[in-house]
C-alpha cells in the first residue's frame, strides 16, 4: 500500500497530523507512507539526511512561493514539479488532513487512486477534489485526524505518539545553547494576536520562578523577534531570547524541563515531547485544539471566554483574565 498525506502546515497543525500517521506505521511498517508539506515544517518529518522514523519522504508543496508569486513562471515550475514527482510515485491513496483548497488541490493532483477528505472541509470547495468524502469524528483535532486516515485505509487507529526525527548535529547545538539545566522555555507568541498572552506578564513568570529554574529561554524565530526581546529585556535579566530553526527548536525542547505558552506551534511541540506544560488559552478551545501527549500538562482557561477562531490583532479579553500568579502556581504543581 502507497499512501500519500497531505498536510502542508503549520507547525502546530504538522504535529497534530503526526500522531495518526505513526499509528498507521506501527500497525503497517511495511506501507509506503509519503507527506506532502512545506519547506518550513519539514524537519518536523525528516532529518537532513532525508530520514526520519515514520515517513518515508517528503515532498515540499513551496506554499510561500506560490501565494507570494502566484502568476510568476517559478511558481508555475514549483507546481508542475511537484506534480511530476507525486504521478511518478504511483499512490494507491492520498488522504487530505488538512482541509483547504490547496491541500485537496494537491491532494488530486497526486493521481492517486483513491483521495480522501473530510465531508466538512475547512475550505468547502476542497471537497471537490475528493473521491471519498468522510464523517468527522471525535472533538480534538488528533482524534479527527485519526479517525480520518483510519477509516481511509479500512481500519481503527488510536492516535499514537509522535516521533520525531533526530539530527546529531542538531542534537550538538542545542546541548551547547543550554547552559544549565532545569531548563524553562517560554513562548509568547502566536498566529494571531488574540492568542497572545501580555509579554509584561511573561517576564513577570521568569523573575518570579528564576531561582528555580537554572535557566530560561524565551522563544524566537530570528533575532530580531521583537516580542522575544521584549519579554527578555523586562525580565532583568531572568530570561534570554533564543532564536531557533525548527530543528533547533525541536532538539531545544527535549532538553526542557518545563514549558509555557499559549495556542501555538511550541506549545504543540513541547506537548508532543511529553514536555511539562502550562498552556494558556483564550479564544481557542483546549478540547478541540488543546496540548496532545502524554506528558504533565495544566490548562489554563479563563471561564468567561468565548471560542473564536477569528483572527484578531488584540488580545483576547479571556486571556487577559488570567493572571501571573495563577501561572506560577501552576509551573509550582509541575515543578
Amino acid at each position: 500500500m502507497r499512501v500519500l498525506i497531505v498536510r502542508v502546515g503549520a507547525l502546530g497543525d504538522v504535529l497534530h497530523a503526526l500522531p495518526a500517521v505513526t499509528a498507521l506505521h506501527r500497525e503497517h511498517p511495511d506501507w509506503v507512507m509519503d507527506w506532502v508539506v512545506d519547506p518550513r515544517w519539514a524537519p518536523l518529518l525528516v532529518n537532513r539526511g532525508g530520514e526520519g522514523p515514520v515517513v518515508g519522504r517528503v515532498h515540499l508543496a513551496e506554499t510561500k512561493l506560490w501565494s507570494r508569486s502566484p502568476a510568476s513562471v517559478t511558481t508555475l515550475r514549483s507546481i508542475f514539479a511537484l506534480r511530476g514527482a507525486l504521478r511518478r510515485e504511483r499512490y494507491d491513496l492520498a488522504v487530505d488532513m488538512q482541509g483547504t483548497l490547496r491541500s485537496g488541490v494537491i491532494a488530486w493532483m497526486s493521481g492517486a487512486r483513491d483521495v480522501v477528505g473530510y465531508g466538512d472541509p475547512r475550505e468547502r470547495a476542497a471537497a471537490w477534489f475528493y473521491m471519498r468524502r468522510l464523517e468527522r469524528k471525535g472533538r480534538h483535532v488528533v482524534e479527527q485526524g485519526a479517525a480520518l486516515l483510519g477509516e481511509a485505509c479500512g481500519m481503527e487507529l488510536a492516535p499514537a505518539e509522535a516521533m520525531l526525527p533526530l539530527d546529531p548535529a542538531v542534537e550538538a547545538w542545542a546541548e551547547e545553547n543550554v547552559r544549565a539545566r532545569p531548563l524553562l522555555m517560554l513562548a509568547p507568541g502566536g498566529g494571531w494576536g488574540s492568542k497572545r498572552w501580555p509579554a509584561e506578564r511573561f517576564a513577570a513568570v521568569a523573575r518570579a520562578v528564576g531561582p528555580r529554574m537554572k535557566d530560561c529561554v524565551v522563544n524566537a524565530s530570528s533575532n530580531a523577534d521583537a516580542l522575544a526581546l521584549q519579554v527578555a529585556e523586562a525580565s532583568g535579566g531572568a530570561a534570554r531570547a533564543l532564536a531557533c530553526s525548527v530543528e533547533q527548536l525541536v532538539a531545544l525542547m527535549r532538553r526542557t524541563d518545563l514549558f509555557v505558552g499559549g495556542d501555538s506551534g511550541p506549545l504543540h511541540l513541547a506537548a508532543a515531547l511529553a514536555v511539562p506544560t502550562v498552556a494558556l488559552f483564550g479564544p481557542t478551545d483546549p478540547a478541540r485544539n488543546g496540548p496532545w501527549g502524554s506528558g504533565e500538562k495544566i490548562v489554563l482557561r479563563d471561564a468567561n471566554s468565548v471560542t473564536s477562531y477569528k483572527r484578531t490583532a488584540d488580545v483576547d479579553a479571556g486571556m487577559a483574565e488570567i493572571t501571573v500568579e495563577q501561572v506560577v502556581g501552576a509551573m509550582q504543581r509541575l515543578i
